[in-house]
């Protein structure tokens, strides 16, 4: 039988076993939300945080939201770059791979920007397209669609090697299944038209030279028309544009309002 004092032994080795079980996952885990707007409920939040980790581990990259209500006068892009030298975020190492979205509610601001792998893979033209996607949202309030969206379309738009556009009509589905199926048309009317011999009757075949009323044809040039546009100028100040921060820390980058 189990004497008292071995019971006893029993039960601190399992407190220390469970104690430094929960200790060691607290740690690993990091902060991803930074609602400092607080446009979140907590449930919100929770799925969120549990969306970026689930994403964030299969891309080896951190999802951050940053939701501030003023920048104490410095640009969204400046807080962003002083948040990441100062908080370090990374996947598996300060300053590593990181995905962004920071909005400022006082000035309508908003902000993406990648950092390390999430530079090449999230550049400033895919964070472009990002951005455009989720600025409607952004605008209506629905800020928890708009973060989870962002979430979502940057895990999809790393699954694309650099230099590609993700959303290029090559990489639709239906247009693969319309291509694949205008290719098999046209290899079976070939097999069709070779199948059912060589025509060799042509215009020519029953025209009799000699006898013809036909002389001769000719062109005349008479006149050339050209019309001159005015080429439409782009004032719009969103778009695209990464940087260094002061810490010496590239990234991709796009900014606009909301």
């Amino acid at each position: 039988m189990i004497n008292k004092r071995s019971l006893f032994l029993l039960l601190i080795t399992f407190f220390i076993v469970v104690s430094f079980g929960s200790f060691a996952q607290a740690a690993s885990k990091h902060e991803v939300i930074y609602d400092g707007a607080h446009l979140l409920k907590d449930n919100e939040k929770a799925k969120l945080e549990s969306l970026s980790s689930k994403l964030g581990k299969d891309r080896k990259t951190d999802f951050l939201i940053i939701t501030v209500n003023g920048t104490d006068g410095k640009t969204l892009e400046d807080y962003v770059e002083d948040f990441y030298d100062k908080e370090a975020p990374g996947y598996d190492k300060k300053h590593g791979n990181t995905a962004i979205l920071a909005i400022d509610m006082k000035d309508r601001d908003v902000y993406l920007a990648g950092f390390e792998k999430a530079e090449d893979y999230l550049d400033s033209d895919r964070m472009n397209q990002i951005r455009e996607a989720i600025t409607p949202a952004l605008s209506d309030g629905d800020y928890y669609k708009a973060f989870s969206d962002f979430i979502q379309k940057a895990h999809d738009y790393m699954g694309y090697k650099p230099g590609v556009n993700p959303n290029s009509i090559l990489f639709k589905w239906w247009f693969q299944i319309a291509a694949s199926l205008f290719i098999a048309l046209i290899v079976v009317g070939l097999m069709a038209y070779r199948s059912g011999g060589r025509v060799t009757v042509n215009a020519r075949t029953y025209l009799d030279n000699q006898h013809s009323g036909v002389v001769s044809d000719y062109d005349n040039f008479l006149r050339r028309t050209v019309t001159r546009r005015r080429k439409p100028s782009n004032n719009s100040k969103d778009g695209g544009g990464g940087g260094v921060t002061p810490g010496g820390h590239s990234h991709s980058g796009s900014s606009g309002k909301f």
